[in-house]
């Protein structure tokens, strides 16, 4: 019988690809309006089962840093459903082996609640961008620590980390943009609307280098 340790990267990504309409549903409009000004190559850090290919350009040269081999065969399929060329690296956002200034957008969105250290993340991010590049991000926050959201995200914290794919559900990710060095951060704070739902508090926008 396959252990619980193998069966959960498998896990997740079902939970991910099942979730893509619904994600669509609560991010589209923002997503579309930044995403189609993307040039037509992007790295892209933990997509996942290909939740924003959507939005890019066909034609679009996709780089996906994705650690998870569960997400890559539903990566592989949407990214030939939207007619993008796809490479898959199978890495951590942590140590990329992309070279210095060489990709002028980068997208990641709802990855820095599950990687292990987001500060070194986002400073991967800024060392591969060109000077000016963008680095497009959408994440979920903590909520203030005395809410009754902030105590539902602690209580819940284990599980649901669990079921997806290490999420934190109380990362303060808009202090870690802040302080991460960039010439430009341009954040749009707001809630997203889904009644009992542990992530709703969000930043989006974009960093410049």
């Amino acid at each position: 019988m396959p252990s619980s340790d193998s069966m959960r990267p498998r896990l997740n990504a079902w939970l991910l690809h099942r979730a893509e309409a619904v994600m669509h549903r609560a991010y589209g409009p923002r997503k579309r309006a930044v995403f189609r000004d993307l040039p037509s190559r992007v790295v892209e850090i933990g997509p996942g089962a290909g939740a924003n290919l959507r939005y890019y350009r066909p034609g679009t040269r996709v780089t996906a840093v994705e650690p998870n081999p569960a997400m890559h065969a539903p990566l592989r399929a949407a990214a030939a459903r939207r007619g993008l060329a796809l490479e898959i690296r199978e890495l951590r956002g942590e140590a990329l082996d992309l070279p210095d200034e060489s990709a002028e957008a980068v997208v990641g969105t709802l990855v820095l609640c599950s990687v292990s250290d987001p500060a070194r993340v986002v400073a991967e991010i800024r060392r591969i961008l060109t000077p000016g590049g963008r680095y497009i991000f959408l994440e979920h926050v903590a909520a203030p620590p005395l809410t009754t959201l902030g105590r539902w995200q602690r209580l819940l914290h284990g599980p649901w980390q669990w079921l997806f794919d290490g999420c934190h559900l109380h990362r303060d990710t808009h202090v870690t943009l802040q302080r991460a060095g960039f010439a430009a951060l341009d954040m749009d704070c707001f809630v997203l609307f889904l009644p009992g739902m542990p992530f709703t508090p969000h930043i989006f926008g974009l960093a410049r280098k």
